[in-house]
C-alpha cells in the first residue's frame, strides 16, 4: 500500500517532467491563453489553478480564529486561534513549491501547471497539486507507540477550472489522500474527496469566493464533516486579502479534508483570513 501511495504521489510529477521535455519542441501556438481565473493561489481552503510565476516569493499568513460558538468565554472566537505561516516560491513559470507550519501541522507541497484554458480551444485549465503534511496534534502521551510515519498524510489533487467570463470562474478538484494513522478504526486510511469552488467578481477589487469538499468514503460513525467556506477577496495591488467564514479550523489539506469538526447548522464556524504578499 505504501508503494502505491508513493506512486500516486509522484506520478503527476513524472508527467510534468515529460511535458517539460516536450516544451522544447518548436510548436507554433496560434490560440490565446485564458488567464486569471483566480487572483489568489487559494479559493478559500481549496487550492486554485493559479501557480506562482518563476522567481516570485510569496509570504502567506493564514489565520483561523476559534469558533464563534465559544461565546463570551472564548471571546467569540478570538481565543484558541490557529495560524499558518507559509512560504511559496516559483521554480519555473509552471511549478511552485511551498513550506508551511501551523499549530496543527507542518505542510510541504508542489503545484504544477499541466494545461491552460485556450480561447476558442481547450476549455479548461488543469493544474496538479501534491502535498505531505505532518500532524502535530498526535501526542505520544496518548499513543505511546506513536512513530513519525504515523503523523504523515499524503494528498494528490487535480485542479480543473474554467473562466466563463471576466466575473465568473468555477473549479472542480478530484482528490486522493492517505492518512498513515486514523483514530477511528472504521475509517479507511485511503480516502477520496471532490472539491468544488468558485469566484464571482462583482467589482474591480472585490470578489465572492466559495469552496466545498465532499468526502466520498467517510466512515458512517465519523464525527467529522465536509468543509464549507464562504468569503471575499480584496485585491490591493501587491497582495490579495481574503476574509471568510469556514467550519474548518485546519488550514492544510489534510486538516480541512479529513478533520473538519465545525457545524454550520449550529453556528460552529470560524472567522479567518488569508493574507499573501509577493516579492
Amino acid at each position: 500500500m505504501k508503494k502505491l501511495v508513493l506512486f500516486l504521489f509522484l506520478f503527476p510529477l513524472l508527467t510534468y517532467a515529460q511535458n517539460d521535455l516536450l516544451s522544447g519542441v518548436d510548436i507554433p501556438v496560434a490560440k490565446e491563453k485564458v488567464t486569471s481565473a483566480f487572483k489568489a493561489l487559494k479559493i478559500v481552503n481549496l487550492e486554485s489553478t493559479k501557480v506562482a510565476a518563476k522567481g516570485d516569493l510569496y509570504f502567506v499568513v493564514a489565520h483561523r480564529f476559534g469558533s464563534i460558538q465559544d461565546g463570551f468565554e472564548g471571546f467569540y472566537g478570538l481565543d484558541n486561534a490557529n495560524t499558518q505561516i507559509k512560504f511559496i516560491y516559483g521554480l519555473t513559470n509552471g511549478v511552485h513549491v511551498s513550506a508551511a507550519r501551523s499549530q496543527l501541522a507542518y505542510d510541504f507541497a508542489v503545484k504544477y501547471a499541466l494545461f491552460p484554458q485556450i480561447k476558442e480551444g481547450f476549455p479548461v485549465t488543469i493544474t496538479g497539486f501534491n502535498s505531505v503534511s505532518i500532524n502535530n496534534t498526535l501526542k505520544e502521551s496518548t499513543y505511546p507507540e506513536l512513530q513519525f510515519d504515523n503523523r504523515l498524510t499524503y494528498v494528490a489533487q487535480l485542479l480543473i477550472s474554467r473562466k466563463f467570463s471576466e466575473k465568473l470562474s468555477l473549479q472542480l478538484a478530484p482528490t486522493f489522500f492517505h492518512e498513515n494513522f486514523v483514530e477511528n478504526p472504521m475509517q479507511n486510511n485511503t480516502q477520496y474527496a471532490m472539491g468544488i469552488g468558485g469566484r464571482y467578481k462583482f467589482s474591480k477589487r472585490w470578489s465572492l469566493n466559495i469552496d466545498y469538499a465532499a468526502h466520498l468514503n467517510r466512515a458512517s460513525n465519523s464525527l467529522y464533516r465536509n468543509p464549507l467556506s464562504i468569503g471575499f477577496d480584496l485585491e490591493t495591488g501587491g497582495h490579495v486579502f481574503q476574509m471568510h467564514f469556514t467550519n474548518s479550523q485546519g488550514i492544510d489539506e489534510a486538516g480541512y479534508l479529513a478533520r473538519t469538526s465545525g457545524n454550520w447548522n449550529k453556528g460552529d464556524v470560524f472567522f479567518g483570513f488569508n493574507l499573501a504578499r509577493v516579492f
